[in-house]
This record gives structure tokens, C-alpha cells and sequence, in this order.
């Protein structure tokens, strides 16, 4: 039988082609980089010309095409350590210059800059100055910079000893060590813990349990008087006092005490820190990471951690121009320090609340660092509320107005909150701020610690008081002064020059001069002294206490404020637009019904991954308890679920808005960035910002929107509450009827979206410092909430907290490993240096006839034998691609022998690969449910990169040749039984064009529309979205009832979107800019999609090209008007609705609202084993 594969193949369905070249044509090899190109124009006409010539997929005769992939070989992670070359360069910086003086001053800088060689994937690192210290034992110790350590120092922290240590003997130990970690809510997993960490531990014994006391044990951890175990960073409470003005020149400020500020102090935190087993991981030396490209050795430089990133240089290059401290030659080195703060609740009822502090070190990796189980979060606070006696204060004020008494109460919530930073910033952390910390690092040497503030993590009501300006005030953004009313011109040159030219510069003179007008002269804190001459900036009369204390030592507290890419993105413009959309569905004609369209397509998205795309709720426009999670979700999925339920010119905008919204999210989320991957999201920034104009002007405009039914019930539910406060005649009668709502872009969550390239080129990826990463840090709190009798709970989260510190620490001295032991602290698990694995075991033996026999006249089984035969002869004789014209003859099949005629069926597959930015990963493939694979095509010129293959089976077997009387040796071979999937002709798909791939299956009556695949060659599995708008159909297979269709279905859907928004890995599969990802994907991908992901210089990264992918657009007046579309972060109250007015929430914000959406962000808890 012969198997060309000489031309391409038309299936007769209408819908599919398969494209394949002649043998001299791949033999040819794939092309070079001839259209890799300067001119974007160029490229962008080469690509059209290739997509819209019709003839463009007509290579040939129409004939049969054998689908052998490409082989694949995955690039799998160095080795622990790295060659390393020294560059011993000696720059000369010449000063500035300026006016000649008679005396000439020469500044030498001496700098022993340092680079390592280029591992396998072309990466490398550039150290500005040797390192001393190198936790990843990159560099050899040879290498490394000596430095002289001085006379060890007596550390101020207490001597913790091995275990039992602070118990009597290692039963109690290991029972109190059980009972102070894992869970709060002791499940099997915790009672087969006990038994084996505890009950059958060699060193139990049930006679030290005798005379056991529960609270005695307690006691001797915790920090009760007469304790042994102290730590100077242990926690401390302290009442902070703020001032309340009284509105009268005779009357000075009443001072008002609020107690109950916990906190741990930060310098001691930074010396426990720093003398803790997990420093030895702490980068001290920052460096540049580069980047070798593959295929034409260009260098670019690489954005990943807070220590590779702009601030950490420049800070590092500022500290060693500082004067040395009289006396002292060590080496001077950096403590990162990155804020989280955000109130939570504690419990699902009631109103328990607390208002954490996190504090984490910059110099750990952000893998480990944000890793809920390693260790490195350091609660340091708990930041108090007021109390519900300041009401009683107000109301005794003269002269003060229901209005005033608000604003005033406001104005006291931000004087607490900078009064509890200016206790954190204490003359202790500013002196070390100054003239550092000397200290005895992991490695044995003393070196003097500086610490530094990079950032910090808050939503955006937090923020606002730590810029100490209004929330939601004209000038919104913590980290500009461009004004609100001008946000709509987001992504245009002159938006981009005002984030540069009009930075937020701390006004000083003019709070000290609005605090003399409410202090001294008794003018109310809203008035309007005081807001002429604070309100142009939005700007609030309270001190800030980080330029207050830290401005004069160069540190800028409002550069600190990095964007929130949780509540700002997934549960701020992405949820704005999505309610949008629903509302738009709503207005159409059958609004009802197309919104129940769309929930049912939601429910029928396969889900993929292990909770990367996981079931949709049943009406998902209702948006009920919904997370950030769930809001990614169905971002990534929106693009075939909305298709074709607008009208169709409002339905081509909508679409290429949502593919905008996808890839912009998908490039800002990225946990590794080049200068490449930041062009490309500066562009598609651009891009974006033109199509949510567009959908603004345009699609928006023709329909008159309204309130959703959920927002409609709020406000309906917010009336009557208000009508029983003041009377049922002052109830509004704009209650009866729906409120017109429109799509807004004056946001300040919108405005963020223009910050993420400068934010990642100063502080590294955002993963780094997501919010996120605070959120989960929030569920040990909620696991130790239970423990506690619900009195002055900060208090008793503080001394749980310290527990398992204490614990954390005696554990990390035992030779054994424990529950303690953290992921960062411990030797990671060797990774699975494999491309694949299949269970090896022979539970499910199938007899070939007997299958056949059972399964007759299913075309999924036709020529089953054969196929076979021929896929293990291409095996056996080791052909690939250029093969696949060749023909087997009958006498050659019958040489193929398979013991018993029996192969072995099992359930699932893992397919390692490595990611995009150099990590292990793997899917799991099971026909019955995830059961869609990539592979390279294997077109010598092809026009996508991937073909896609549905599993129908997974096999295992033993075979031989039996040729001439000789037999071969036995091989055991992996087997994928699978049905093809083919790209569609007149679908276009690409960057450029804002589509998805789209495929579908080949018809029966093709030789190739089932076949067989080597494991070795799947990529990944991909994610498969039925393309809802084609409807479901028999025109690939009219068998009915399949091996092809699991679950009994009769039909298939007639066409599938390629899901490459599913994750950030699978994204850069189809640009050619994941650094991880093996030359030969890059190669093939650059030929396909180079055109589209383009390298922009930094000149060009200022430009606003105008000109629109999906049409021409006419820019928007800068007076463009609407109303504002509030944006509700919290899940749990269906009352929180979208009613209110932003410019509402100057006055202040209620303390319940202050980050009480995380308690949802993240959907359920699972408390196992989290600890700080």
C-alpha cells in the first residue's frame, strides 16, 4: 500500500483542507529568515498577501497526505551550575561637563563587571560589580569577589536549638507541632499525618504524655511572662493618637488615642531575616539578565525578578556612591522590601475583619517568594480601624454638618492610617536606612544591610491613602497628575507624555499650609481654603510620612505604588467590559434570549489543564461569587462564546476587541519579558486602547443601555434601607424602573493598563508583586481565625503567628525533614528529565481482533491493522518526515509481529515540556476528557505551525521484525490511536488579524482522518473551544454513535477555536518570543508569525500609529462623556452594586470596604499547610 504525501489533500467538506508538500519540496528544508524585516509595513503587506491570495493553499495536485509530524525535542533545564567567564573591565566614568575650573577633578570609578557564559537556552547574566555571594551556585566559588570579614559579632537574636526544643522531650514536640500546623479542620489526611509524623515516630513515647498539658505547652511558646523563647522581632502593641480638628481658633486639636497596633519592628525583621536558613537563597549582588537569540545571536536583555530590574541598579549603584561609614571596608548590599497590606474578612459571617501588614524580601526568587507554603511572607502588622466611639467625639464638635462630620470622619482614617506608618518608620529603620545594618550573612561573611522600600501591593482605595490623595478625585492616579477628565485618551502620544511629564511630586508646602488652615484657623477639612489649594493635584491634607521621612533620602513613595494587575484588570476593566456586554445583549432584540445563548455556551466549554480552565457556573452572566480566577476564565474563553450574537458589524468590532483584550492580558501577565515581549505589549497596549475608542464611539453609542437585573435588585434593596432610615416619604422614586448605564473609560483602572511596561522595566514581571501573593497569604489568617476566641483577634493572630515562626525555626534545625520544611528551604524534587510518561502496566490488555470484531463498521477502526503495522515500520526502520511517501508492502507488514496479537490500553499520558520562562511543566492527556494534542506540522513551508489531533487511545506493546528467518530485537513501543483535526481555507486567523485558529475535523471518507502518532512528538495538549456560531453537525463522521465521540454523542461540533489565550505558555507557542521554547519552534513559528510579533525600538515604543487593524478610526474629543462604570472587587454582597458616582467616594470609604473583595479573589481556601 502505498502512502504518498506528494500534494495537498481537499477534503471534501467544504470547510477543510490539508496542505502538504512534494518530497523535493522537504527536502528543501525550511526557509531562512529572508522576510524578517525593519519595515513593520512591509511585513504586515507580505502577510496579507500570503493569507488573502486566493491560490495561496494550492501547492500542487490534490492527493493524499500521510500526517507525519515533525519531530520534537524539547529543551530541558541546565545543570545546577554554569560556566562562568570574568570580564575584568575597569569603566572610567568622566564627570559631567561643565564650567572649566583651574584645578581639574577627575571621578574614577573602578568596576569589576562580570558576566557569565550563555547556558543552553542563550541565557546569561551581567553582574555591574563581582559578586561576593551567589545563592543559585551559577558562578564558581573561584570566581567570586573576596571580601575580608571583620570580628564576628554576637547576633541579638536568642539561640534556638534542635528539637525537642522549647518541649521537654519530641513527643510533645511532634504532637504540638502537629496540632500548630496543617489544617484547622483536622481531615483523614490530617489523622494519617498524626499517625505517622507523631503516633509511629522512633522517638514517641507515650510516657511523656503522662502529665501533658495542652495550655502549659502553649504557654512555653508563647511570649507570656516568665518565657525562655524571646525574639527582639517579636510583636509589639502600641496605640498610635491622631489629632481631631475642632474647627475653632480657640480650641486646640483634641488628641484621640486608638490602641491595639500590633506590629513586629522592621528592623528587627530584617535581622531575623537575614540570619534565617531561607537567606541562603537571598541574591545580594543585583545583575542584568540576557538574552541570546537562537537563530540570529541578538542580544536583548531580559525582565524577571525584583533584583534583575532597573530600581535594584540604580539603587545598588547609588548606595556604593554614598560616603562609607568612618572605619568600615564591607561590602554594602541591599534588603528588597516589598509592602502587601488589605483588610479581609475573617469569617463568611459577621463582621470580623482584620487589616494585615506583609512584608517580603526582594532578594528571594519570586517562585519561592510567592509560594504560600514557603515561608518567606513576614506578617509584620495589623493595621487597627477606628473604633466606634470616635462617633461620639464627632458628635460632640461644634458647629459640624452631617456632611462635615463624614468628611471629617474620613480625614481621621487617613490620619490612623500614616500615624501607623509613622511608628513602622521608626529612627531605628531610618538610621538603618542611612548607614545600614551590619550583619552576619548565610555565607559566614558581615556585610553592612541597607534596607530598601520597592513597592508596595494595595488595591486602589489603600492606595490613595498611602499617596495621601482622594479616592477617586479628579487627578486619580497615585502616580501622575493627569487629570480624569482626560483618561479616554488612553494609549495616544499625548496620554503616554503626561505619565512622563506630570510624576506626582509630594506638595509639602502646601499640606503644611492646608494643616495650619484646619488646625489653627478652624477651617473644615473639605472646605475650600483648603481645596484651593490642595484639590488640583487631589491631594488630602495629611502628611505623608514616607516623603516625610524617607523624601529627604531620595526615595519616591509614589513610584513604589506598582499597578494591581488583579482587582485592576481581571475584576476591574475586564469585568467592567464583560457587564457591558451583557448589557448590550440585554438591549437587542431577544436580549433574555441570547444571554441564556451565552450562559449555555459558557456551560459547554471543555475545561482544560489541571484547573487552568475549570467548569463554568451555570449562568455565568449573572456573575455570583465569582473570583479573579473566574474572570481570567472567561476572558481566555470569550471569543467563540460571544461569536455571532451581535449584529454583524457590531460583532467583527466586538471581536477583535475581546482577541485585544486576551493577548494584552496574556503579555502583561507573562513571568518572564524581553525587550521584545515589551514592545509587543506596548503595542498591543496601542492596539487596545484604538478598539476600546472604537467600541466606545461606536457599538456603545447605538444602544441605550441599562441597569442589569442583579445591579437593578441592589439598588432597589439600597433604597429601601434607606427609606426605613429617614422615612417612607423621602424614598426616591427612581426606584420603579431600570437606570441608564454606559461604558466608561474615565477610570482610573483603565488609565493603569498604560503603566505596565515602565512598571515591569523598574520592578521586574508583575507576578512579582501581584496582589495576589498578599491574598494567599491571607488564608493562614483565616486558618488561625477559628483557633481564636474571637476577642481583640489581631492580638491572638499575632501569637499564632509566632508559634508557627517559632516552630518553622526549631524545625529547620532537625536533621529530619518536617511539616515545616518549606519548599524554598528545601531541596526542590528532581524534575522528570523525560519527555513523557505511560504507565507501564498491562491491566487492560485488548485482542486486535476481538476489538475489531466488537467495533465493526466504525470508521475510526477502518484499516486498523494496517495503519498499525505501518506506523510501527516507520518506527522500527527510524523514518521521519521525508519519509512519508514511502510504501509498504504486504510482505513487509506480515514481518511485523505483536506478541499475541494483544496491546495494552491505559487511561492518561503526561506530556512534559518546558516553559516559556525555563520551567517543568506537564499536561495530562485523557481521552475521555482532555484529550486534544499539538504537534509541528510537518509542511516544509507551512502556514501554521501546529496540526491538532484529538486521542482516541492510549497503547503500550511489544513487537519485533521476523525478517528472513531473523528477528529483530524486541522493542517495546507508545502508541496514540488519534483523529485529525484540519485548519479551515478561508478562515484567517493571526495577530494581525485579531482571530483564533480555527480547524475541524477531517471528513471519514479521507484515508487521514485517523491515524496513529508517537507520544514523543505531542508538544503540549491544547484547548479546543467548540466554535458555538457553526452549530453542531455530521458532515466529518455520519457513523453515529463512536470510538470518535466520547460520552455517546451522535455529532460533532462542525468547527473549534484553537484556545491560545489558555495559558501564557501556550500563547508565545504561537509568536516567536518564548525564551524557554526550543530553537526549533522558534524557527518555524518566526516563519509563520513573524510579521506579527515584531521588536520595537525604544523611539518607536512613544509612537501612536493611528492606523487600526479592523478599520479606519477617527480620534475621540478629549471631552468625550459618560457615566462611570463602578467597578464592585467584592463577591460575597450582592448589595455592593455599581450605583455609585466615584467622585461619591472622596468623602471617604467605609472600613469594611477596604480590600474586602480578597476575601473571593482567589475563590475557595484550602488552608493545608500554610504558613508565613
Amino acid at each position: 500500500m502505498t502512502v504518498p504525501c506528494d500534494s495537498e489533500v481537499t477534503v471534501s467538506n467544504r470547510y477543510k483542507t490539508w496542505t502538504g508538500m512534494s518530497k523535493s519540496a522537504r527536502r528543501g528544508g525550511a526557509p531562512g529568515l529572508e522576510h524578517r524585516h525593519d519595515d513593520f509595513q512591509q511585513l504586515e503587506s507580505q502577510s496579507e498577501q500570503q493569507f488573502d491570495h486566493p491560490d495561496a493553499l494550492e501547492l500542487g495536485h490534490s492527493h493524499r497526505l500521510a500526517r507525519i509530524p515533525r519531530p520534537f525535542e524539547d529543551v530541558l533545564l541546565p545543570d545546577d551550575s554554569e560556566d562562568a567567564s570574568c570580564s575584568d573591565n575597569r569603566d572610567v566614568v568622566a564627570p559631567p561637563t561643565g564650567p572649566q575650573s583651574r584645578i581639574r577633578r577627575v571621578l574614577l570609578t573602578l568596576r569589576d563587571t562580570f558576566q557569565t557564559t550563555f547556558n543552553s537556552f542563550g541565557l546569561c547574566r551581567l553582574y555591574p560589580r563581582r559578586p561576593s555571594f551567589e545563592p543559585d551556585k551559577f558562578v564558581p566559588s573561584s570566581l567570586l569577589s573576596t571580601t575580608c570579614p571583620t570580628v564576628v559579632q554576637e547576633t541579638d537574636l536568642p539561640s534556638v536549638l534542635p528539637p525537642p526544643y522549647p518541649f521537654p522531650n519530641m513527643s510533645v514536640y511532634r504532637l504540638m507541632s502537629w496540632m500548630n500546623s496543617g489544617s484547622n479542620k483536622k481531615s483523614e489526611t490530617e489523622v494519617a499525618r498524626l499517625v505517622k509524623e507523631v503516633i509511629m515516630a522512633e522517638d514517641f513515647d507515650r510516657k511523656h504524655l503522662e502529665d501533658f498539658s495542652v495550655r502549659k505547652s502553649l504557654r512555653q511558646m508563647d511570649n507570656d511572662p516568665g518565657s525562655k523563647t524571646k525574639f527582639p522581632d517579636d510583636w509589639i502593641e502600641a496605640s498610635v493618637t491622631i489629632e481631631i480638628p475642632t474647627r475653632s481658633k480657640e480650641e486646640e486639636a483634641r488628641p484621640f488615642s486608638v490602641p491595639g497596633f500590633h506590629f513586629r519592628p522592621l528592623t528587627q525583621v530584617i535581622r531575623s531575616a537575614f540570619t534565617d536558613i531561607q537567606a541562603n537563597a537571598f541574591h545580594l549582588s543585583p545583575f542584568k539578565r540576557l538574552w541570546k537569540d537562537p537563530l540570529d545571536n541578538h542580544q536583548e536583555r531580559i525582565f524577571d525578578e525584583l533584583y534583575t530590574s532597573d530600581s535594584w541598579l540604580d539603587a545598588q549603584d547609588e548606595l556604593q556612591k554614598l560616603p562609607k561609614e568612618p572605619g568600615c571596608s564591607l561590602e554594602r548590599v541591599i534588603a528588597g522590601l516589598m509592602f502587601f497590606s488589605d483588610a479581609t474578612h475573617l469569617a463568611n459571617f459577621g463582621t470580623a475583619k482584620a487589616w494585615p501588614l506583609y512584608l517580603y524580601f526582594g532578594n528571594l526568587t519570586k517562585y519561592a517568594r510567592s509560594a504560600p507554603k514557603s515561608g518567606a511572607c513576614h506578617l509584620v502588622g495589623f493595621l487597627p480601624s477606628l473604633p466606634d466611639r470616635i462617633k461620639d467625639v464627632l458628635n460632640d464638635l461644634p458647629r459640624i454638618s452631617k456632611s462635615g462630620m463624614a468628611a471629617l470622619h474620613t480625614h481621621c482614617r487617613r490620619e490612623l492610617f500614616q500615624g501607623c506608618w509613622d511608628t513602622l518608620l521608626d529612627q531605628d529603620f531610618l538610621h538603618a536606612y542611612r548607614h545600614g545594618i551590619v550583619l552576619k550573612c548565610s555565607d559566614g561573611v558581615i556585610r553592612r544591610i541597607f534596607p530598601r522600600i520597592f513597592t508596595y501591593s494595595a488595591d486602589y482605595p489603600e492606595k490613595a491613602l498611602i499617596a495621601t490623595i482622594k479616592d477617586m478625585g479628579a487627578c486619580p492616579c497615585p502616580r501622575c497628575l493627569t487629570p480624569k477628565r482626560v483618561f479616554s485618551s488612553l494609549g495616544l502620544l499625548k496620554d503616554m507624555k503626561s505619565r512622563i511629564n506630570n510624576l506626582r511630586i509630594y506638595v509639602e508646602t502646601n499640606v503644611v499650609k492646608a494643616r495650619q488652615y484646619i488646625y489653627q484657623l478652624g477651617h473644615t477639612v473639605d472646605g475650600t481654603k483648603v481645596e484651593d489649594l490642595l484639590g488640583e493635584g487631589s491631594w488630602v491634607p495629611v502628611a505623608n510620612k514616607f516623603a516625610e521621612k524617607l523624601g529627604g533620602l531620595g526615595f519616591d513613595p509614589f513610584r513604589m505604588l506598582v499597578v494591581d494587575f488583579m482587582h485592576e484588570c481581571e475584576l476591574g476593566t475586564w469585568k467592567a467590559l464583560f457587564t457591558h456586554l451583557i448589557r448590550i445583549l440585554y438591549a437587542l432584540p431577544g436580549g433574555v434570549r441570547l444571554v441564556a445563548t451565552l450562559d449555555s455556551r459558557f456551560r459547554e466549554v471543555p475545561t482544560f489543564g489541571s484547573g487552568v480552565i475549570r467548569t463554568f457556573a451555570d449562568n455565568t452572566s449573572e456573575m455570583k461569587k465569582m473570583a479573579a480566577r473566574d474572570f481570567e476564565d472567561m476572558l481566555q474563553c470569550a471569543i467563540p462564546v460571544f461569536e455571532g450574537l451581535f449584529p454583524a458589524q457590531h460583532d467583527a468590532i466586538i471581536q477583535s476587541l475581546l482577541y485585544r483584550f486576551a493577548q494584552w492580558h496574556a503579555l502583561a501577565k507573562l513571568r518572564i519579558h524581553s525587550e521584545s515581549t515589551l514592545g509587543f505589549l506596548d503595542d498591543t497596549f496601542k492596539n487596545i486602547s484604538r478598539q476600546l475608542r472604537k467600541f466606545c464611539d461606536f457599538t456603545c453609542a447605538t444602544f441605550e443601555t441599562v441597569e442589569l437585573p442583579k445591579e437593578k435588585a441592589a439598588r432597589q434593596r439600597r433604597l429601601a434601607r434607606l427609606g426605613c432610615a429617614t422615612g417612607p416619604n423621602n424614598t426616591s422614586s427612581e426606584s420603579s424602573g431600570p437606570k441608564v448605564k454606559r461604558f466608561n473609560l474615565n477610570t482610573y483602572k483603565f488609565h493603569a493598563m498604560g503603566d505596565y511596561v515602565r512598571t515591569i522595566k523598574l520592578f521586574g514581571t508583575v507576578d512579582s508583586f501581584t496582589t495576589q501573593i498578599g491574598e494567599l497569604a491571607h488564608r493562614a489568617l483565616k486558618a488561625f481565625y477559628p483557633l481564636t476566641n474571637k476577642l481583640d483577634a489581631s492580638a491572638q493572630l499575632a501569637k499564632h503567628e509566632r508559634r508557627r515562626r517559632l516552630l518553622r525555626r526549631v524545625a529547620e534545625l532537625s536533621e529530619t525533614p518536617s511539616s515545616h520544611a518549606s519548599p524554598a528551604d528545601s531541596p526542590a524534587p528532581p524534575s522528570f528529565k523525560g519527555h513523557h510518561f505511560i504507565a507501564n502496566n498491562r491491566n487492560n490488555p485488548i485482542s486486535l481482533f476481538a476489538f475489531l470484531q466488537e467495533n465493526d463498521g466504525d470508521p475510526a477502526i477502518k484499516n486498523f491493522i494496517p495503519r498499525l503495522k505501518d506506523h510501527i515500520l516507520y518506527r522500527l526502520k527510524n523514518l521521519d518526515v521525508n519519509h512519508c511517501d514511502h510504501t509498504f508492502t504486504d510482505e513487509e507488514r506480515n514481518a511485523v509481529i505483536i506478541p499475541d496479537n494483544v496491546i495494552y490500553s491505559v487511561q492518561t499520558m503526561q506530556a512534559y515540556y518546558t516553559t516559556y520562562d525555563m520551567r517543568r511543566d506537564y499536561d495530562t492527556i485523557n481521552p475521555k476528557s482532555h484529550g486534544d494534542v499539538m504537534v509541528l506540522s510537518g509542511e516544509s513551508i507551512p502556514s501554521h505551525p501546529y496540526w491538532y489531533a484529538r486521542v482516541l487511545g492510549i497503547y503500550h506493546l511489544d513487537t519485533w521484525l521476523q525478517i528472513g528467518g531473523k528477528r529483530t530485537a524486541q522493542q517495546h513501543l507508545e502508541i496514540l490511536h488519534v483523529r485529525w483535526l484540519a485548519p479551515l481555507t478561508s478562515h484567517r486567523s493571526g495577530i494581525q488579524r485579531a482571530r483564533l485558529p480555527q480547524v475541524a475535523f477531517v471528513e471519514e471518507s479521507d484515508y487521514d482522518a485517523f491515524g496513529f502518532l508517537d507520544p514523543g512528538q505531542v508538544i503540549r495538549g491544547t484547548h479546543l473551544i467548540p466554535a458555538f456560531a457553526s452549530g453542531r453537525g455530521e458532515s466529518s463522521l455520519h457513523h453515529g454513535k463512536s470510538l470518535a465521540r466520547p460520552h455517546g454523542e451522535l455529532d460533532d461540533w462542525e468547527m473549534f477555536y484553537v484556545g491560545i489565550f489558555v495559558d501564557r505558555d501556550m500563547f508565545l507557542r504561537y509568536t516567536d518570543l518564548g525564551v524557554g521554547h526550543p530553537a526549533t519552534l522558534w524557527r518555524i513559528a518566526r516563519d509563520c508569525f513573524s510579521p506579527q510579533t515584531r521588536r520595537v525600538s525604544d523611539s518607536e515604543a512613544m509612537d501612536v500609529d493611528e492606523r487600526g487593524n479592523d478599520g479606519n478610526e477617527e480620534e475621540l474629543e478629549d471631552d468625550e462623556q459618560g457615566m462611570d462604570v463602578y467597578l464592585v472587587d467584592e463577591e460575597s454582597e450582592d448589595e455592593c452594586d455599581e450605583d455609585s458616582d466615584e467622585e461619591d467616594s472622596d468623602d471617604g470609604f467605609d472600613d469594611l470596604q477596604v480590600g474586602e473583595e480578597v476575601e473571593d479573589d482567589l475563590g475557595e481556601e484550602d488552608d493545608d499547610d500554610l504558613s508565613f
